[in-house]
This record gives structure tokens, sequence and C-alpha cells, in this order.
């Protein structure tokens, strides 16, 4: 089978700019080339008529001329040279008529009827009646070119002022859609009750509406988020307290073991809370990426195999960039399967290991907080916390699958490389 060729227009045709203009040319070459043609016929049907009625007029002369035997006026003769053969054989058939053809170089209307078996004809020039015609066609043409592209400034005007309030309404959405919950249309006819209310200006207005019911309600849960965070960290730090305070045993392990668990969950959610909050502060230093990995490695206390493939100097913040680094690793050995490979190649790092890879909906979502894949442990929060922390610190954090046979899952952390600029002092000419 072959496919069919399909003509791929250049991305501007699409908009809704040029569909309008091209719309409003097209209908704005359709009623001129109407108007023009409904013009032209009448004004030059009236002009025949009129040059038809002078024509037959002597022509009549002519005949009475012929039968009083008195002398044929100007342009009158019988069988004249030049006379068209349809006007001959339609007089010949005792009828009269008129028709306009070019004689001697220029339009000739011509008249004729039956003279006593001969053919009675009269010639007028027709010059004057064409040239109105012509000069009448180049006015309508003139006129129809002027029209069109008044009428296409002012739609394109008007098409524009429509666009740039919809271009300026999609800004808003994608600023929205990107975290920046207090972005506004703020449409003016919204705010004013006695303006005329349009299509753009109701949907402006609901997606102001949508945006402050959505910031309320996201709101609403950050601050209910970090005041259960803190409320619980009073308690829980009596409550590891005490758990210090029980003999060694099984029983005090396990105390320990929990507590210390939801220590984790309490700093996890306090973290969260101020990634939402974004009011963040980075504290950027120099530091090169392939040491810094490997101490990340070594305090997680977990086997998983650095490769440096080309070591480079970063501008970051290493707490947080330590930060997104641990969850990571500590992701690929709680839900994948050994061995778990770390990979510098020059600004990326990779993390991947050997399991069954990330669930669908990471993969087509990102990571969601509080849930993770079915059977798996853990709370959501550690990815969760990588992809924020790594928004911070201008990091892209992508997730998906290891593209060789051995399956696994990938994680691959793209950091802005540092690039120093030497600077040389020269001395001032003298």
């Amino acid at each position: 089978m072959t496919r069919r060729a399909r003509l791929r227009l250049p991305a501007w045709t699409a908009t809704l700019t040029w569909k309008s203009t091209v719309f409003i040319a097209v209908m704005c070459c359709a009623l001129a080339a109407l108007l023009g043609v409904l013009v032209h016929v009448s004004v030059a049907g009236q002009t025949v008529n009129d040059s038809r009625e002078r024509a037959l007029t002597r022509l009549t002369a002519a005949t009475r001329a012929y039968e009083a035997g008195d002398p044929l006026p100007r342009f009158s003769g019988i069988d004249p040279e030049g006379l068209p053969g349809s006007l001959r054989a339609l007089a010949l058939r005792g009828e009269r008529g008129t028709v306009v053809v070019e004689h001697e170089g220029r339009p000739t209307m011509w008249a004729a009827g039956p003279a006593d078996g001969r053919v009675l004809a009269v010639q007028q020039d027709y010059t004057t009646s064409a040239e109105t015609i012509d000069g009448l066609d180049r006015s309508i043409l003139g006129s129809s070119v002027l029209a069109i592209g008044a009428t296409l400034l002012l739609g394109a005007f008007a098409v524009t002022r429509v666009t740039r309030r919809l271009h300026l309404t999609a800004q808003v959405a994608r600023r929205i859609s990107a975290g920046d919950l207090d972005a506004r249309v703020n449409d003016p006819r919204t705010k004013d009750p006695s303006r005329p209310q349009d299509e753009v200006a109701a949907v402006s207005g609901a997606l102001d509406t949508m945006a402050s019911s959505l910031q309320r309600k996201l709101q609403t849960e950050q601050r209910f988020t970090a005041d259960v965070a803190h409320e619980l960290r009073t308690p829980l730090t009596g409550l590891s307290a005490a758990a210090e305070l029980l003999p060694e045993g099984r029983p005090s392990e396990l105390v320990r073991d929990r507590v210390k668990a939801m220590r984790d969950l309490t700093e996890d959610l306090l973290e969260i809370s101020r990634l939402d909050a974004r009011n963040e502060t980075v504290d950027l230093a120099v530091h090169a990426l392939g040491p810094l990995a490997r101490r990340v490695v070594r305090a997680s206390g977990t086997e998983t195999e650095v490769r440096i493939v080309r070591d480079v100097t970063v501008e970051t913040d290493k707490r947080r960039l330590e930060r997104v680094l641990g969850n990571l690793v500590a992701n690929a050995h709680k839900h994948g399967a050994p061995p778990v490979v770390l990979t510098v190649d020059g600004a990326v790092v990779t993390v991947r290991d050997h399991g069954p890879g990330y669930p669908e909906y990471l993969l087509a979502t990102g990571p969601q907080r509080f849930r993770t894949e079915s059977g798996g442990k853990g709370h959501g929060l550690g990815l969760t916390i990588a992809v924020g922390q790594a928004e911070v610190i201008g990091a892209e954090l992508v997730f998906g699958e290891a593209p060789d046979d051995g399956g696994g899952a990938l994680a691959r952390l793209t950091l802005p490389e540092y690039v120093s600029f030497d600077v040389m002092e020269t001395e001032p000419e003298p």
C-alpha cells in the first residue's frame, strides 16, 4: 500500500487571524465580483439598448427614403460591404435586427432590414459606447480592489483585537497550569457590567473564576498539610524520646522503627508544604558533579554502582541536589530490583534499576503523593519531593523506561551546566 502525501502548510496558516483574514478576503472578492457583474450587465445592457434604438431609428429613416425614391442617408446602403453574414441572412428572411462587430478596426453597430429582396443596412460607430463600458469595468475593478483592501485592513484589525485577547487568555491558562495561581486575565469587560459581554470576555471571566477557586482549594490543602505536620512534630519528639527509654528487645525495636517512619513522613510533609508554597530560596554554589554523586550513594548505605562517564562542574544547591539524588536512589532500591546504577554523563545524571519499571500512571502524569504501585511500600512522597526540588534548582527530571533488553525504571536528571568565563584585563594604551 502506498501512503498519500499530505501537504503540510506553515504553522501560521492555522491561526485564527489568518483563517479569518482569508475568509474575509474570499467573501469580499465574491461580493465584489457579484456586484461588478451586476453593474456591468446592467450598464452594458442599457448602453447596447440605447445604441440599438439609435441604429433602428436610422434604419427606419433610411427605409422611408428608399421607399420614397430619395437618396439614402449617410452610413446606409443596399447590400453594403462588411455587413455580417448573420445579419444579412436575418434581413433576407424579412426581419430587422442589429449586431455589433469590428469593422475597419473599430467597433460598429449594424442595423439591417429587407428591401425588395435585398438588404438595406445602416452602420453606427460604437467606439464611444465600448469605451464607456471598458471604463466602467476598470472603475469597478479599481473600486473593488480598494474596497477589498480597506475591508481586509478593518477586518484584520477587528480580528486581531479578538485574537490578542484570546492569546492573552491562553497565556494566562498556561501560566496557571505551570503553577502560577496568581495569574489572571482581568478582562475589563468582566469587571464593568455596563460594557457588552462578548464570548471572549465570558471565557476570560470563567478562567479567572476557576483560577481563584483552584487557588483557594490548594492554599487550604497546603495549610492543612503544614498544620498537620507541625502538630505531629511535638508528640513525635516526645514519643521518640520515650522509645529510647524502653528496654532493649524486639518490641522496643519495632516501636523505634515506626516512630522513625512517622518522623520521616512528617518531615516529608513539611518539605512538600514548603515546596507547594513556592517561596523556597536557593543557595547556589559550584560543585563537581561526580564526587557529589558518590557522596550521595555512600550516605544512602545502599549497594549502588556509580559510573562517571564525563564529570562536569555545575552551579546548584548542594543540599537540594543531594535530596533529589538520594530520593531517586532510595526509590530504585525500594520499588525496583538490583543492580541499581547511577551514571554521571556531563550535566545529566541517570538512576536506573532492573525492576518492573515505573507504573503507567507515573509515566503519564508524573509522581502523585500518597500513591504507589500496587503492593508497593512507601507513601509516594519521595519522587514528589524529588520533582519539586529539581524544579527549584532549575533542573529537569524525567521518568521513563530503560531502552535496552534489561528493562527497569530510568530517571534522568538534567542540570544546568556551569560555564566559567575568564576575564582578561588589559592595560589602556598610552
